[in-house]
């Protein structure tokens, strides 16, 4: 919801429709008039709050009852990632929307949205309890090296797109780039189902990544379609536009957290394999 409220701040240019922060028109708990571009930016705030609220509780409750230590680090790891997150908020309002800054603040939304979901991942009953198959990886590059690939490549697409939206950039960077994602994604895709597939933990992930992926190269092309052809002299944002660039921003954000749990699942149940062979001492090697 709060991805699918920031896209609609930024689709339909509200982004400076609330003037101040971390207060709106001067009040903290007062509601303004839920008029033109203010109805959108201050639902992104009311749902930014919420998730705020419910982020402190994830925190604190992992840290009474989680006894793995590395959990209760990745739960204040969203807490910090979702405070940050706020204050690239308020300083894109008061500095009246810096491309940068404005591109940080989505790609930071989106490695807590990354991070919410590893928790739910690891909080699972399957993860906790199951006995993980294993199937040894040999080839080379291994399927761990293009998971962790997929991942870059998307952020560095994330940028790209980022700053196409917030003014800050052509939009060729970002289509090309687009080519090496759909390049690198199935290829990884590829090699988990092909040698992989028997493994549920793999094959998932790797199947709704794939799809995601064409949905997203879809949603992109309608997105440029709307918003550079059609929208270049509009006087607002049309609806079409508006509803090609939202979709478009959160398929990439659920294809973003798939790769991820991709990486995560090969990581558990296709490590590297390592030669078992002995190494020679320089003698055997010399009478050999």
């Amino acid at each position: 919801m709060l991805l699918i409220a920031g896209a609609l701040v930024t689709s339909n240019d509200a982004g400076l429709s609330v003037p101040d922060w971390p207060t709106s028109f001067g009040s903290i708990y007062k509601m303004p008039p839920m008029v033109g571009g203010i109805k959108y930016e201050h639902t992104h705030r009311l749902i930014a709050w919420s998730v705020g609220v419910m982020t402190i509780a994830i925190a604190i409750w992992t840290w009474l009852v989680e006894r793995r230590a590395w959990m209760k680090r990745l739960a204040f790891a969203a807490l910090g990632t979702v405070i940050l997150q706020g204050i690239l908020g308020g300083i894109t309002v008061l500095k009246f929307l810096p491309p940068l800054v404005s591109t940080a603040h989505a790609m930071v939304g989106q490695t807590f949205f990354c991070i919410a979901v590893t928790i739910a991942l690891f909080s699972g009953q399957r993860w906790i309890e199951e006995h993980p198959p294993v199937a040894f990886d040999t080839l080379r590059p291994s399927l761990i090296a293009l998971t962790q690939l997929s991942v870059l490549a998307l952020y560095v697409q994330l940028f790209l797109g980022g700053m196409f939206r917030h003014h800050g950039m052509s939009w060729w960077p970002h289509v090309v780039n687009a080519c090496a994602v759909a390049v690198i994604l199935t290829w990884t895709a590829v090699r988990a189902l092909s040698l992989y597939s028997e493994i549920r933990e793999v094959r998932r992930p790797a199947i709704l990544m794939l799809s995601l992926m064409v949905a997203q190269l879809c949603l992109g092309f309608a997105a440029f379609i709307t918003r550079v052809m059609w929208g270049r002299d509009a006087a607002q944002p049309e609806t079409a536009m508006i509803i090609s660039t939202v979709a478009h921003t959160v398929t990439g954000a659920l294809l973003l957290a798939t790769a991820v749990v991709l990486a995560i699942q090969v990581w558990r149940h296709v490590p590297v394999a390592i030669s078992e062979a002995a190494p020679r001492r320089p003698s055997e090697a010399v009478a050999a």
